[in-house]
């Protein structure tokens, strides 16, 4: 599983929007490959902002 893979599995298994050090905590990964994958979420539309700083799978 990709990194991606874990931060979204990890941000649908919160049930709510979460901030990158959230993720980290419990997701295990590091906060670099968190905000790594973040970043590569974001361009590709994956994930969204319901609230500042906090981000959420999209809905598709």
């Amino acid at each position: 599983m990709s990194d991606k893979e874990i931060v979204l599995e990890t941000m649908k298994k919160a049930g709510k929007p979460v901030n990158a050090g959230k993720v980290a905590e419990m997701s295990g990964l590091d906060r670099k490959a968190v905000d790594k994958a973040f970043a590569e979420l974001k361009k590709e539309g994956s994930i969204v902002s319901p609230v500042r700083c906090k981000w959420e799978p999209a809905k598709k």
